[in-house]
């Protein structure tokens, strides 16, 4: 079942139920936003049988995931290894961690070596979609061939895309708009960072090596059979996303926004589900203006952003500046945030980055769906204040987007304040000040 044509037959599927079961919103809802393309579903339509009884990391099952406009802001986890660090154990821990601290979806990023081994544990394991970048793998095995990159055939990527699908690959990056006349935009309009996204640097090299046309745009329709079949939602990628603020919102980067406009219009029209990727480095008075363009150039496509993060200075706190970033994309419009973990920039993430990272951009994201009244959004924080009011600590605990760090910060609190009785018992920041407890 496709979902995309079944939305436009006007027929409601399961999925459609399920998503807008956990939304708290009508399936007729999900029908409409997917039939405008203003909602996706990531759900590979294999996975129905493969993980429907799965229940792994605290999910009751395999569900599939709705994006888009109305619904609650979702956050993306990147886990995988890369050709310095990572094996299957630390892998599996971070899928674990990731899905625990609630990252709706994760993505494999992964590298290194044994790419479909690392894939094929996190499809059997993972209660959330799964994400990748194909051109990652492509590139991995021209190099264990001892070519490189610019040796890549086209048709190398595109066995790849095949490969991941039938696997049952839920959503794919790939990098359709990095073109030979945004390249040339590029050249003319020098970068102080110059390109960042490693997919698009692969593209980029590939086309200037070999002097002809991106088969990604190119052969864009063959992508789409590919994606239809399987009902994998795209996820056009930024190949040239600004990687410091001073690259932000360039000739190059618009360029391809525009295309990729193009190609999702196109995507629709075969049925096929599309997600547009984001910056990137934004400073905080563009962001506003990027979410709506984005949403103006792409006939409100859901908007998939990185970040955005705020400033370029803060290397090992880069999970802080994606967040404020995050929540002001949100609030403006963005559906999808990637994390970023305190350890961009610096090495590949480790369990407790992931942990750190999911927590700081589901606190954007929750914090940007007040603003956008999404259905129950304020319910939770209703529900905390009354609990604080009422000095309710286990009910501030389960409340709490981290019941354990709540309850190893409060623990430290108890033991300092043991003369207290339960009922009476007041955190140690105002002790028997507490103005709760003078009202």
């Amino acid at each position: 079942m496709i979902q995309l044509k079944s939305a436009r037959e006007k027929k409601i599927t399961p999925e459609m139920k399920i998503v807008a079961s956990y939304e708290n919103l009508s399936p007729e809802y999900i029908r409409e936003g997917i039939a405008r393309g203003r909602i996706v579903i990531l759900q590979n339509k294999l996975r129905k049988t493969s993980l429907s009884k799965l229940g792994k990391y605290g999910k009751k099952k395999f569900q599939p995931v709705g994006i888009g406009k109305g619904l609650r802001t979702k956050v993306n986890a990147n886990i995988g290894t890369s050709s310095d660090s990572g094996n299957l154990g630390d892998e599996k821990e971070k899928l674990r961690v990731a899905v625990k601290m609630g990252a709706d979806t994760v993505m494999d990023l992964s590298t290194g070596r044994n790419l479909k081994e690392i894939r094929k544990m996190i499809l059997k394991k993972s209660p959330v979609p799964l994400g990748t970048v194909p051109i990652y793998q492509a590139a991995r095995r021209s190099m264990e061939k001892g070519q490189g990159i610019k040796d890549m055939k086209a048709e190398d990527m595109f066995n790849v895309i095949e490969e991941q699908a039938k696997e049952g690959v839920d959503f794919m990056t790939l990098h359709c708009g990095v073109t030979q006349s945004v390249l040339n935009i590029l050249e003319k309009n020098k970068r102080l960072m110059g390109m960042v996204s490693r997919g698009g640097t692969f593209l980029a090299n590939w086309i200037l090596f070999n002097k002809c046309e991106n088969p990604l745009y190119e052969k864009f329709n063959q992508i789409l059979e590919i994606a239809r079949t399987y009902d994998i939602t795209l996820s056009l990628g930024d190949g040239l996303r600004p990687g410091c603020l001073m690259d932000s919102f360039d000739a190059a980067q618009v360029a391809e926004l525009s295309i990729l406009g193009d190609l999702a219009g196109r995507a629709r029209e075969k049925n096929v589900q599309v997600i547009i990727e984001g910056p990137g480095h934004v400073p905080l008075n563009q962001i506003e203006a990027s979410i709506l363009l984005e949403k103006n150039l792409c006939q409100e496509t859901p908007f998939y952003v990185l970040g955005p993060l705020v400033t370029d200075i803060a290397p090992g706190y880069d999970h802080i500046t994606s967040a404020i970033g995050g929540a002001i994309a949100a609030s403006h419009g963005a559906d999808f945030l990637c994390y970023v973990t305190p350890s961009e920039h610096l090495s590949l993430p480790q369990v407790k980055d992931v942990e750190e990272g999911v927590i700081a951009s589901r606190i954007a994201a929750h914090a940007a769906d007040i603003v956008k009244g999404v259905k129950n959004s304020l319910d939770w924080d209703i529900k905390m204040a009354k609990a604080r009011r009422a000095l309710d600590w286990k009910a501030q605990e389960k409340l709490s987007i981290n019941p354990d760090t709540f309850r190893k910060k409060f623990m430290v609190e108890s033991s300092l304040n043991k003369r207290k009785k339960e009922k009476e018992k007041a955190c140690t920041m105002c002790g028997e000040f507490c103005v709760l407890k003078l009202q």
